[in-house]
């Protein structure tokens, strides 16, 4: 599939949330039900944002931002965190990620925030405008989080002085939706 002039990422509506929910779960294959469980209960927080990509009428891709905290020196700082980022399996490879992230990093931007993190694939994120948050200064919200797949964007209010430990919003603990366990966290690693 290769999306055509018919893309759109627009913010996400209360009628997408079926649709929404079936890209995340499908995205994430056996991981998929707790993702999709993590975005509900993210999008309930109050000033986030979430984004939908949609292709000939149909919602093919999700991203969602969540106000988090930088444990600075001399204050928290709010920062945002880009988590889930979906795309329907039919969809990858296309593109569709690739302006979710962009319009992400926008919205970031719109929002105020001085920086933009995520975990993830550091192969793929590189080439939409991330990089490695440690050699910032930034710490990682767990011990679980490997430190090649800690990334961050610097945005516009970003100021010298906001390094530290990144703290995620409660519901990422709540749902255990931080870092890698087990064998997943060993194959990373190895």
């Amino acid at each position: 599939m290769s999306p055509s002039s018919g893309l759109v990422v627009r913010p996400c509506r209360a009628r997408d949330v079926s649709a929404v929910r079936d890209v995340i779960e499908r995205a994430f294959d056996d991981e998929g039900v707790v993702t999709a469980d993590l975005w509900e209960a993210l999008d309930a927080r109050p000033g986030g944002a979430s984004f939908v990509a949609e292709l000939d009428g149909a919602v093919v891709g999700h991203v969602h931002l969540t106000w988090c905290w930088v444990d600075a020196p001399e204050r928290l700082v709010d920062v945002l965190v880009l988590s889930p980022l979906s795309v329907a399996p039919e969809a990858q490879r296309s593109g569709v990620g690739r302006a979710l992230v962009a319009r992400a990093i926008a919205a970031a931007t719109e929002m105020g925030s001085p920086l933009l993190f995520l975990e993830g694939d550091p192969a793929y994120y590189s080439r939409v405008g991330f990089e490695p948050a440690g050699p910032l200064g930034f710490t990682p919200p767990s011990v679980r989080t490997p430190m090649v797949a800690f990334q961050v964007v610097r945005l516009p209010a970003y100021a010298p002085g906001m390094s530290g430990a990144l703290v995620y919003a409660d519901t990422f603990w709540a749902l255990d939706c931080v870092g890698l366990r087990g064998a997943q966290l060993e194959e990373f690693l190895t």
